[in-house]
């Protein structure tokens, strides 16, 4: 017989990577929407979350922004995937599958919730001088670049 007893490097109960989705939200005056939350160790980042079980991502984004800050989105384009993987970035272990959007908001008036600390309407250029996470400046450095590219 073959002993099981998980080691230390072993968990008990597989784990699998968390599903999130967030967008990087612009107003029609240019600016975007970026957030410092309880998650994030102080950095800067997008607003966004978990999906649910049975939700679709589009679904899981809309409910977030309306939970974190009370916008509603429209415009709803992907963006980018990226993972991180036990991120010290992140308040706590954890494996992340981050699906990324695009999106715009008519408007600017945010109705925070208890994870958002402070947030700021910037320009693109302004939002890289802040001390974004990884995956938010990858987020932002993208979208300058494909507004660059636009005809």
């Amino acid at each position: 017989m073959v002993d099981r007893t998980p080691t230390k490097q072993e968990s008990p109960q597989k784990q699998f990577p968390l599903t999130t989705v967030g967008a990087l939200v612009a107003h029609p005056n240019g600016k975007i929407l970026i957030v410092r939350t309880t998650k994030w160790k102080g950095t800067w980042g997008v607003p966004g979350g978990k999906v649910d079980w049975g939700e679709t991502l589009e679904e899981a984004l809309l409910r977030e922004f309306k939970e974190e800050v009370g916008l509603e989105l429209t415009n709803v384009r992907f963006a980018l995937l990226q993972e991180a993987v036990i991120d010290p970035q992140f308040v706590r272990e954890a494996h992340f599958i981050l699906v990324n959007y695009y999106a715009l908001c008519e408007n600017e008036t945010i109705t925070p919730n208890e994870e958002i600390e402070t947030w700021a309407w910037v320009t693109p250029q302004q939002a890289l001088e802040y001390p974004l996470n990884t995956y938010t400046r990858i987020l932002v450095e993208d979208y300058l670049q494909r507004e660059k590219t636009k005809v």
